[in-house]
């Protein structure tokens, strides 16, 4: 007796053309082939046929998740769902760039303190002291059913002071296939005040020093004077002014037994108006959880020059549980209605 199979790579008529393997694909993404079972003299013919399903997920947030401003030493958390669109069980792992195994030798480059701003690319930004990864995620693998939405709780715990906490995290199906990636940001303060928007002037690189707040003995606790930069873009021919806006805000936290209020002020003097600056909404006062926007706005004068762009700067002072202060520089420009730089 003799037996035998042997699998047929002819195309079906009807259906689409064989592929690279010589399996018949129809438009639907269904594949079909035949197997052909010999017994003696005897033939039988089998029509196998399968259908290819992509897998596909929606995701509640944007490319980025950034979990704001909280006290040093707290945690906050945040909810990220997945949900599977496809037709079959999706099984996922998560991962962080922090983590990755490949993450200490991609350091080993040029500090990116060294390039411009524009060149850099880094995706891990500053770490806890302690050794415990500043973000984490859970749960870090399962399997999400057809139609159903997984729930992932992102946890943020800064144990020191920084702007410029960051990581990456990244959903994969299967082990192998990046169904999204998320760029994680966060940023911590030992004091209960911040102030955000315009461009910092400092690098986003820390040093491994501990530093502490400088006392003043005749103002009490004072913090250093720290910079950024407000630019301001006037449309040529535009009857609108350029715009531009700080946020001011205070910090919830267990940590702190007291309510006392910020309170908050930007002086800039006549030299601001004469250079055409206006200020909106310049002081005021904040309770624990609250921010406020001082918004700064710019009408070219007359005799400016253009090739001379007016560059003056004000004074921010932020009192809270300390008194800080910011030299916020005020640049303003125009620029062609064609062609704005945003």
């Amino acid at each position: 007796m003799v037996l035998g199979w042997s699998f047929g790579r002819g195309q079906l008529e009807g259906w689409g053309v064989p592929s690279a393997d010589g399996v018949t694909q129809a438009p639907s993404g269904q594949f079909l082939e035949t197997l052909d079972i010999q017994v003696a003299k005897s033939n039988l013919s089998l029509l196998l046929s399968g259908l290819g399903v992509v897998p596909s997920t929606e995701c509640s947030v944007g490319e980025v998740l950034d979990l704001g401003y909280v006290m040093a030493g707290d945690t906050v958390t945040a909810t990220v769902q997945i949900k599977n669109t496809s037709s079959l069980t999706l099984p996922f792992s998560v991962q962080l760039e922090s983590l990755s195994p490949t993450w200490d030798r991609d350091r080993q480059k040029i500090p990116s303190f060294l390039t411009s701003s524009l060149q850099r690319t880094e995706i891990v930004g500053t770490q806890n002291y302690n050794g415990f990864s500043v973000f984490s995620v859970s749960p870090t693998e399962g399997k999400i059913e057809a139609g159903m939405s997984q729930e992932f709780v992102v946890t943020f715990s800064p144990d020191h002071e920084s702007l410029y906490y960051s990581d990456r995290l990244k959903v994969l199906l299967f082990g192998k296939q990046t169904a999204h990636e998320i760029q994680l940001k966060g940023a911590a303060r030992d004091h209960l005040m911040f102030v955000q928007g315009g461009v910092p002037l400092d690098v986003p690189v820390e040093s491994l020093a501990v530093t502490s707040p400088q006392e003043a003995p005749d103002r009490g606790p004072q913090g250093a004077v720290r910079s950024l930069l407000l630019v301001l873009e006037f449309v040529e021919g535009s009857a609108e002014p350029a715009r531009a806006e700080i946020t001011v805000g205070a910090i919830q936290s267990p940590q702190l037994a007291t309510k006392k209020a910020v309170e908050f002020s930007l002086a800039g003097g006549a030299e601001l108006q004469r250079a055409g600056f206006q200020l909106h909404g310049p002081d005021g006062a904040l309770q624990r959880g609250q921010r406020r926007r001082i918004g700064v706005s710019w009408l070219p004068p007359a005799e400016l020059q253009t090739s001379d762009p007016p560059l003056v700067s004000a004074l921010l002072t932020v009192r809270g549980d300390i008194t800080e202060s910011y030299r916020v520089l005020l640049m303003a420009r125009v620029v062609s209605a064609a062609a704005p730089t945003g």
